[in-house]
């Protein structure tokens, strides 16, 4: 992941906890360019509209992502989008929609397949009241699958995901790992998905058991605040302690975020995709 070779540990705990994000490695607010990688920088750039409220952000149409990967919202408005990656147990998901309904907070989830297989009343109740991406259907690294494979990991979550909610994922996708290639991307993108990164990982997932602690994901996710920030948190619990560290920062994170100015945000709101793809 990102051309860095992680302690066995570390990556089954990766594995194991459905983890989108690249591990300790990913701590810049922008993911670090390589021959893998689309580069962040190249993300468009949506002027800002004087018309709209501080309370009501602007929703233009959405730009057509395609052929990058943004680490932020393309706006210079005070916005903020929380993201929660599901793909390994469903410990956190109480605790986080419960903290979303108290702050009637919008918030973008990306979902395997097998986690809505798994959990489809959850699912069910998650669609209800956010968006929905695709984040395939085994959280399996798509740089060591063929094009076949790549085809069927993100098929197969479209299907799960509206098997299990009742509606179709919208049209955002996120790599897990973020292992992503020029070719993997392409062949997202004809899929018709645009793919979503991410300004910070909080690193909930790797639990106290791996020196993280509510305080620290607290901290990372205020040390990256900015326009358009979109962060990386997750439903499940760490494998190894059954810590939810995501789930328990996250009324605080909330709180924090507000104090300062910003008002929450969806990923569709800022980013778009393909209007369709081969079904």
């Amino acid at each position: 992941m990102k051309g860095r070779v992680l302690p066995a540990v570390l990556v089954a705990a990766l594995a194991l906890s459905g983890c989108g994000g690249s591990g300790p490695a990913h701590t810049s607010s922008a993911r670090a360019p390589s021959s893998t990688t689309t580069p962040a920088s190249t993300t468009t750039t949506v002027s800002t509209r004087t018309t709209a409220t501080a309370t009501t952000p602007p929703r233009p149409h959405p730009p057509l992502l395609l052929g990058q990967i943004p680490d932020r919202l393309p706006t210079h408005r005070h916005v903020v989008a929380l993201t929660f990656d599901a793909g390994a147990d469903n410990a956190g998901a109480p605790k986080i929609l419960a903290a979303l309904a108290r702050a009637h907070a919008p918030a973008t989830f990306f979902m395997t397949g097998r986690w809505a297989d798994l959990y489809p009343q959850w699912a069910r109740r998650i669609a209800a009241r956010y968006p929905i991406g695709n984040h395939t259907f085994d959280h399996t690294n798509l740089l060591q699958l063929p094009p076949s494979g790549v085809s069927h990991e993100v098929d197969a979550a479209h299907a799960a995901i509206t098997r299990a909610t009742g509606r179709p994922p919208v049209r955002l996708f996120r790599f897990p790992y973020g292992a992503s290639s020029a070719a993997t991307l392409r062949l997202v993108n004809h899929l018709g998905y645009a793919a979503v990164g991410w300004t910070v990982d909080t690193l909930g997932w790797m639990g106290t058991s791996m020196g993280q602690s509510v305080d620290s994901v607290i901290a990372r996710a205020l040390g990256h605040l900015g326009p358009g920030e979109i962060i990386l948190m997750h439903v499940g619990a760490n494998p190894t302690d059954h810590s939810t560290l995501d789930a328990d920062a996250l009324p605080a994170i909330l709180r924090a975020i507000r104090a300062r100015g910003y008002t929450f945000v969806t990923v569709p709101d800022y980013l778009g995709a393909p209007a369709a793809g081969p079904r």
